[in-house]
């Protein structure tokens, strides 16, 4: 039987609870510091995940920045980057966004519908797999895991967090609260309406909480309500 990842669900957000806000350019919610623990996270981990829609939205490169930390993966017989994952089920890409020309290895799961667009949109640039004719966020676990996943980092965005925590596929959250807000109702936000399991009196259990700067990290067992 495959062993899925350990999943750790990596989100920065305002006070009341945005991702970002409603403007072109993205809003900077941590510090310095703050970034480079998520760089250290990244470094210690085998795949990071991030939805298609917030590839779109921010164009990002979703790369451990560190050469220290890359030359000791490499050190370790890993790979300098950890493999960098999407999901769609729209097969909406553009094959000029950052995400996939730098990096290393990178993996598309999306559904039977949309499988044959979505390759000839990357041509060659990920490996795209279809999980069926709905994406399943278990399969997109099983798949990773035969493909040696041992620890997987979700970075977002809203949508797939909910989704994580709402199907109780999350082991670990780190959610670094920032002293903005944010206010805006079109802005994206960390998490939506879902049923959530244990219903609203099921509290997590606290791992940790630590200031770093004016942001404060929350390290949280979603899995373990009590």
């Amino acid at each position: 039987m495959t062993t899925r990842p350990y999943v750790l669900l990596s989100a920065a957000m305002s006070v009341d609870g945005y991702l970002d806000d409603a403007s072109p350019k993205r809003l900077l919610l941590s510090n310095a510091a703050d970034f480079e623990r998520v760089d250290e996270v990244r470094a210690s981990c085998d795949a990071i995940l991030i939805g298609a829609t917030t590839i779109r939205r921010d164009n990002p490169r979703l790369l451990v920045n560190s050469e220290d930390r890359r030359a000791k993966r490499i050190a370790e017989g890993r790979s300098e980057y950890p493999l960098k994952v999407t999901v769609t089920r729209t097969g909406d890409l553009s094959s000029d966004l950052n995400f996939w020309h730098h990096g290393g290895a990178k993996l598309v799961f999306t559904i039977d519908e949309v499988v044959e667009k979505a390759s000839a949109t990357l041509d060659g640039l990920a490996d795209v797999v279809s999980v069926g004719p709905e994406l399943d966020w278990g399969l997109v676990l099983d798949e990773l895991g035969r493909r040696g996943v041992g620890r997987l980092m979700v970075e977002g965005g809203g949508t797939v967090h909910t989704q994580f925590m709402a199907q109780d596929l999350a082991d670990e959250l780190h959610l670094a609260v920032a002293p903005l807000l944010v206010g805006e109702p079109t802005a994206p936000r960390f998490l939506g309406t879902a049923d959530y399991p244990g219903g609203t009196t099921a509290r997590m259990r606290l791992l940790e909480a630590q200031t770093i700067g004016d942001v404060v990290l929350l390290r949280y067992a979603p899995r373990e309500r009590f």
